[in-house]
């Protein structure tokens, strides 16, 4: 691995298969939680409240390691969205969970350790895994360990239903988050926009860690 964050390819996008942009199966448009139904969330998943608080957090996370970064004008700018960013990881994480659950599978704190260990060591050191994340994926340092929480859990389900790098295998992934978000009954707050359970994302949202992932190193998912 190049210990160059700009041409490294991010950690997110490696697993055992493609998660591919398209992962994540139909349901009607969601009804947006409202100030009136929901006032101070960003969005209820599985009637569980995202707080606008919470979601405000990890933007300043993110903000505050950005400004502190040389290149900060430049990261500034490229997530310039990154409300939304933040929130569509927020929300993917709780379907995660629910996979995860479902399936039986977890990550220990011990796991979450020795793969952000070995992904430090593969990219250069732990400033360099930082440095690449934040570039990359908009993670801030204190959100590495919720992302490689979120890539383990991803590789585990992905281990335990058999889902291979393959079209089938993507197919069957696919089918296992879609029931999921649809499970979650996920509710938006209309300023952020509308969860879309085809794609597993808000709106049209990419999210960068929902592409083609390999084995060969270990991954980091971003929340981002």
């Amino acid at each position: 691995m190049t210990n160059d964050p700009r041409r490294e390819a991010p950690l997110h996008r490696r697993t055992a298969l493609s998660v591919s942009a398209a992962l994540l199966a139909a349901a009607p448009l969601l009804t947006a939680c409202g100030s009136d139904a929901h006032p101070g969330a960003a969005a209820v998943v599985g009637g569980q409240r995202i707080e606008v608080s919470s979601l405000q957090a990890q933007v300043r996370d993110v903000r505050t390691a950005q400004q502190a970064s040389p290149q900060a004008a430049q990261l500034l700018q490229a997530t310039g969205d990154l409300s939304r960013e933040k929130l569509n990881g927020m929300i993917f994480d709780r379907i995660v969970d629910r996979v995860a659950k479902d399936h039986g599978v977890t990550a220990t704190r011990a796991e979450i350790q020795r793969t952000r260990a070995q992904a430090a060591a593969q990219s250069g050191g732990e400033e360099q895994l930082a440095t690449m994340l934040l570039q990359q994926q908009g993670i801030a340092p204190d959100q590495i360990d919720a992302a490689v929480r979120r890539q383990i859990l991803m590789n585990k389900v992905a281990e335990k239903i058999g889902a291979t790098n393959t079209p089938e295998g993507q197919k069957k992934l696919t089918e296992v988050f879609t029931a999921a978000s649809k499970q979650l009954a996920i509710d938006v707050n209309p300023r952020y926009g509308a969860w879309d359970n085809d794609k597993i994302q808000l709106g049209t949202y990419s999210a960068p860690w929902i592409k083609q992932l390999t084995q060969d190193a270990p991954a980091i998912g971003s929340g981002a």
